[in-house]
């Protein structure tokens, strides 16, 4: 049994069944011995072997492969028969019934589990009358303990479903978490490889380009000067050094802005990882648009985190990828024809923070982050569009 907080409830309501079992079982067998019956050795007989077919089934159950329910019912059925052909002997078997009632209801599907109940409570008021005679107490003794077998079960059974699906919940959230956690250890790691990557552009690399250039100058100003080898040797070393600092850069950015620009790296997104069967996806950028790195960094994982969402949630047959921009802004727009969501009470779980929309979050705090600004507009059966603006700094 898969542990969860009411594994404890479950682990003590079992072991009272088995208990009341066990007690009522040496009832049966103490009061065979004590009364003088001519079946009363048959009885015993039946008793011991009834309570050691229940505890075999109760062991082997914990080795029957949960999809496979037959051995189950087997197991079942042998340990009715014999609990019916005790009751045929004494009466005091009668009360076997009511454990009989939650292994009934247990162990069989929940129709089939009622009627099983029912036709064990006549039998026991059939077997109660014919020993005994009939009495109000020998019918209606049965048919309360019927009552409160079959609201237990089901309680019994709410529970159950109650810890698998809270088992599953939790399940999805420490993956969700794990998923997070990764997705902003990447994406640190991947922002801060790309502000190295300005801050090396921005000094060291300008820094030897203007160092080169002005070697050069000096070098074509007078070529005949004393110690013109030494200068001509500097910039030479400057060029190589400058080759390198360009190299280091292409390296600390993502491969696929730097070789091909943040278009053609949708695009490719789009004819792989986001090609799924009944999907077709968009991509409107113009493969000329030129973006700081950090930026298209940014929006790549903005539409990244985006389309996984529309892919594994939005049930869509369409979605869209725009980028635009002008003097001074961009706009990332990702579009679907999804199912949509509730956005008014998304954003309100979002605000009070118990909203489990991680990637939202992630998105929300990637725009932040660069001063930027999220809207996102959707609504049940209607789709989603998250648009994404961003100020341009200009130089």
């Amino acid at each position: 049994m898969t542990h969860t907080p009411l594994t404890p409830v479950f682990v003590g309501l079992r072991t009272g069944l088995h208990l009341l079992f066990g007690a009522l079982t040496a009832l049966v067998i103490v009061r065979a011995i004590v009364t003088v019956e001519p079946a009363r050795a048959a009885v015993v007989v039946l008793a011991v072997m009834l309570f050691i077919s229940y505890g075999a089934g109760g062991y082997l159950a914990r080795r029957w492969a949960s999809g496979i329910r037959w051995p189950g019912y087997l197991w079942l059925g042998v340990v009715s028969t014999q609990w019916m052909a005790l009751v045929w002997l004494t009466p005091e078997a009668a009360y076997l019934v009511f454990p009989l009632f939650f292994l009934y209801l247990h162990v069989l599907p929940r129709g089939w589990g009622t009627i099983a109940v029912v036709v064990a409570t006549m039998l026991s008021i059939a077997a109660l009358g014919l020993h005994g005679g009939w009495s109000i107490g020998g019918v209606v003794g049965p048919l309360v303990g019927a009552a409160v077998a079959i609201v237990i079960g089901r309680g019994y059974r709410s529970l159950a479903r109650e810890a698998a699906e809270r088992e599953r919940l939790v399940s999805e959230l420490i993956a969700a978490r794990g998923q997070l956690a990764a997705t902003e250890h990447e994406s640190g790691v991947l922002a801060e490889r790309s502000r190295l990557a300005r801050e090396i552009h921005d000094t060291v690399a300008q820094g030897l380009a203007s160092i080169q250039m002005l070697l050069h100058a000096a070098e074509r100003a007078d070529p005949s000067r004393p110690g013109i080898e030494h200068i001509r040797l500097a910039r030479e070393t400057a060029a190589v050094n400058l080759t390198d600092t360009r190299r280091f850069i292409k390296e600390l950015a993502p491969a696929s802005l730097v070789d091909q620009g943040i278009g053609a790296a949708l695009r490719r997104l789009a004819e792989t990882q986001w090609r799924t069967d009944g999907l077709e996806v968009h991509v409107q950028v113009a493969d000329a648009l030129e973006l700081p790195m950090h930026i298209q960094t940014a929006l790549l994982r903005i539409a990244q985190g985006a389309m996984a969402n529309i892919v594994q949630h939005a049930h869509a047959t369409s979605a869209t990828i725009s980028l635009a921009r002008d003097t001074e802004n961009v706009r990332l727009t990702v579009a679907d024809d999804g199912q949509g969501f509730d956005r008014e009470r998304v954003l309100a779980e979002h605000a009070a923070g118990t909203s489990d929309s991680f990637g939202l979050t992630a998105t929300q705090e990637r725009v932040d982050q660069l001063g930027g600004t999220l809207c996102v507009t959707s609504a049940p059966g209607r789709g989603t569009s998250i648009i994404v603006d961003l100020t341009l700094e200009i130089s």
